[in-house]
């Protein structure tokens, strides 16, 4: 019975061998996935590290672009105002014309009778000079033809 306690002892100590063995194979394997996974996350660390870095910088661009916008609203708004208060005195001055316009046709109406006859008066003084300028013409070429005529005769 001795021999039975010596074997058992003997197959523990080899099942407790074993045992070791492959609980040492899987700490290695286990330490080679840490070092593995430890290699990873310092990679994701320096990847991190330069996101962070171009998201600082876009973060920045971002904040200029927005000070950008906001500088050029305020401008546009200065403009749209501006253009506001031209098209109020546009607007201003077309009733003014319009108040001018009535007000000029309204003594037209009133004295259209004395329009009419200072047209009519142009129309007879302009008649007049017409003639008058006739009655030079003839009497210049009447004047030509007496000299041309003297000349001839004279020859």
């Amino acid at each position: 019975m001795e021999i039975i306690l010596y074997i058992s002892a003997g197959v523990a100590a080899i099942a407790f061998v074993i045992l070791v063995i492959y609980f040492v194979r899987t700490l290695n394997i286990l330490r080679e996935t840490l070092k593995n996974v430890s290699q990873t996350m310092e990679k994701i660390e320096q990847h991190i590290e330069e996101l962070s870095g171009e998201t600082k910088q876009l973060l920045h661009k971002t904040n200029k672009l927005a000070d950008d916008l906001q500088d050029k609203s305020a401008r546009l708004n200065t403009a749209v105002d501006a253009i506001s208060d031209i098209g109020e005195s546009v607007q201003k001055l077309n009733q003014t014309i319009q108040k001018i316009t009535r007000s000029v046709t309204q003594q037209i109406e009133a004295n259209q009778e004395k329009v009419s006859q200072i047209v009519q008066w142009s129309q007879v003084i302009l008649q007049l000079k017409d003639k008058w300028q006739e009655r030079k013409m003839a009497k210049k070429k009447l004047e030509l033809g007496g000299k041309q005529l003297r000349e001839g005769a004279d020859n």
